[in-house]
């Protein structure tokens, strides 16, 4: 039999007055934590299991309600996703979720966030995203980014726009979502994590960790490494192993 192991972390970082990034795997859900300690959940592959990070706009009213109306939705409906179709359908519903619960409150009116993540089934992992949080496969001589930033070409301020999100606008605005598939392969491993992670450690150093240790030390050297250099956002992650 295949597993899925998921060994995931949800920190403010050193900067920021509040979490505003969301965890879910499986059914559980972390939001608004401040945990150093990774938690770790296996599950037999067969049902879809969903691993999903979302983050919260920076400049934003209430990110961390954005976020984590984005992962219990995902939670609630993951064992459906069995396929493309109900992966985009979700993050539309997920859209829409967000700009309803901003309702008419003008303090909550731009709320919005970020997704990213991944569902295993049976035969397939899909990844999908919304904004610039990533999904990245680990591969034997180096991880290769499946995610597709939301962002515009180019640097300087340009990287710290984000194109398209679930909310995040005055008045309710479409989602194009990206969704990939592959074959399921025991030994594959994955990576998912908001920009708290991937803007501040070099990929390089992404994969020194990955390599060097098993998922959970892995999950709590990729944290302490985005706060060795500074920690100015919140951080969260979840690697993903699927193994017989």
């Amino acid at each position: 039999m295949t597993y899925i192991a998921v060994s995931g972390l949800s920190h403010i970082g050193l900067v920021r007055e509040n979490n505003e990034d969301s965890l879910v795997v499986g059914p559980w859900t972390l939001c608004a934590a401040q945990t150093e300690s990774p938690q770790t959940l296996v599950f037999p592959v067969g049902t879809p299991v969903v691993v999903a990070v979302s983050d919260g706009l920076g400049g934003h009213p209430a990110g961390d309600l954005a976020s984590s109306v984005v992962v219990r939705l995902l939670a609630r409906s993951g064992p459906s996703l069995d396929g493309e179709d109900a992966i985009r359908e979700i993050l539309q519903e997920c859209n829409q979720a967000v700009y309803a619960a901003a309702g008419d409150d003008p303090s909550l009116m731009t709320m919005g966030a970020t997704v990213a993540g991944m569902v295993v089934t049976e035969e397939r992992v899909f990844t999908f995203n919304v904004g610039d949080s990533r999904v990245y496969r680990v591969a034997a001589d180096g991880i290769e980014q499946i995610s597709v930033d939301d962002r515009p070409s180019g640097g300087g301020l340009a990287r710290h726009t984000v194109l398209q999100t679930l909310g995040g606008d005055a008045e309710f605005s479409a989602i194009e979502p990206h969704v990939t598939d592959s074959p399921l392969a025991p030994g594959d491993r994955y990576l998912v994590c908001s920009d708290g992670l991937s803007d501040v450690v070099a990929t390089d150093e992404i994969v020194r960790i990955l390599h060097e240790h098993d998922d959970g030390r892995a999950t709590f050297e990729l944290w302490k490494a985005a706060i060795e250099a500074g920690g100015p956002d919140n951080i969260t992650l979840a690697a993903i192993r699927l193994a017989d």
